[in-house]
This record gives C-alpha cells, sequence and structure tokens, in this order.
C-alpha cells in the first residue's frame, strides 16, 4: 500500500514550523528559569581627567578593562558619607570573596567639592580611610568638570547650599571594563550593603569569564530577556 507523501507545501510548512516551536519553547524555558543571570547594561559611563590624592593625573583611560566601584565624598562631609565609606571599605576587604577573573577591581572616590578638597585635603582623608593610592584612589578637578562628571556621567545630584555645605544624594555606581554602568545603589531609595554589591560583582565576574564564544550567546540572551538579580 502507498502512503502519499505530504504536498510540498505542507512539507514547506512543517520545516518553519518545527524549528519555529522549538525556538519558542527555549526562549520561554529561558525566560522562567532564567538559567543565568547578568547585570544590567544601563548606559556608558563619563570620561574624565582629574587629579589623584597624590597630585598625580588620573583619567578614566587609567581604569580602562577594570571593573570600577564610584563613590562621592567631600572633606567636611561627616555622618553623611559615613555609611556609604563603610560599605566601601567593607566590600574592599572582602575582595577575596570576589572572582572577576583576570579583571582588576578599583575603588574610586570623587569630591563633591573640588574648589576646596585640593589633593592635599583628600591625601588626609586618604589616609583617614586607608585608600591607599592604587586600589583606591580619591580625585578632584576642575569643579565644572567635576559636575559633568558626577551629575551627567553617573547621574548623582548635588549641589552646594547658601551656608556652603553641600546637599546631596549618597550613591555607588559600579562601571565594568567597557566603560557601562552595571549597577546604581542609591541610599534615597534602597540601602546598599556589602552583601548585594559582593553577590553582584561575582555576577559580573561570572559573565566576565564566561561569555566567551559560543556561551556569549546565552549572555546576550540573558540580557535580552532582562535576566537580572
Amino acid at each position: 500500500m502507498n502512503v502519499e507523501a505530504p504536498p510540498k507545501s505542507r512539507r514547506r510548512w512543517l520545516w518553519i514550523a518545527v524549528p519555529g516551536a522549538l525556538v519558542l519553547l527555549a526562549v520561554m524555558a529561558f525566560a522562567v528559569f532564567e538559567p543565568i543571570q547578568v547585570l544590567p547594561r544601563l548606559r556608558i559611563g563619563p570620561g574624565y581627567s582629574l587629579v589623584d590624592q597624590s597630585s598625580a593625573s588620573f583619567t578614566s583611560e587609567d581604569v580602562r578593562g577594570e571593573v570600577v566601584l564610584y563613590s562621592f565624598t567631600h572633606a567636611d562631609c561627616g555622618d553623611d558619607c559615613a555609611s556609604m565609606e563603610t560599605t566601601v571599605q567593607e566590600v574592599r576587604a572582602r575582595l577575596d570573596e570576589v572572582d572577576l577573573g583576570d579583571v582588576d577591581m578599583r575603588f574610586v572616590t570623587l569630591t563633591l567639592d573640588p574648589a576646596n578638597d585640593t589633593p592635599e585635603v583628600l591625601a588626609r582623608e586618604a589616609e583617614r580611610l586607608g585608600a591607599d593610592g592604587d586600589e583606591w584612589l580619591l580625585a578632584t578637578g576642575d569643579p565644572d568638570h567635576m559636575a559633568n562628571v558626577i551629575r551627567s556621567g553617573l547621574r548623582t545630584w548635588y549641589e552646594a547650599d547658601d551656608d556652603g555645605s553641600i546637599s546631596f544624594d549618597p550613591a555607588l555606581v559600579l562601571v565594568d571594563g567597557w566603560g557601562v554602568v552595571r549597577g546604581e545603589y542609591r541610599y534615597q531609595t534602597l540601602r546598599p550593603d556589602a552583601d548585594k554589591i559582593v553577590r553582584h560583582l561575582n555576577i559580573l565576574g561570572d559573565e566576565l569569564r564566561n561569555a566567551k564564544g559560543a556561551a556569549s550567546v546565552a549572555y546576550e540572551a540573558a540580557h535580552f530577556f532582562l535576566c537580572y538579580p
């Protein structure tokens, strides 16, 4: 008994429908189970040319290829900066828990008062904080340039009050080695802690180590499906 083959039009439809259904199932499974987590790519971070606590020139190109956690301060900040400084110190102390592969980690603290926070002032602040000038830098620069970097590039609000004090929204900003902002930890909405940032650093580290070759497709899919922690 001869069995008729399906018409060519039906075979063509099957060749399209079956792979399409498999892709759809894979997409649904990825979206539901989120086998990979990634940190969001929020925007491109700022370029800059500054001066550190030892009066050495310091630019954004000097940290290209490194993961950077930015924070903000000024010499008269006091309690407003204390918890943020503590978080940075705790994250730095726990770097042995973080695996970024062969990528270095850097901490950069930018002054909100560049007119008064000279390198000499920042050097005293660095000594108080235990910032070594290598792994952890404090930086100042031209006031207009600093305002552009902090307000526009890192999107952290601050302003000088009439009494000379500075009002600002404390924040920590995480930037990857390509200069892309990958995390923002803002105290006015969600008080960040070292545990959260260390966890996010390891998620970023997984991507840096593993998103190579064919595996990069899976990480791009994780970004597409917003598989964020």
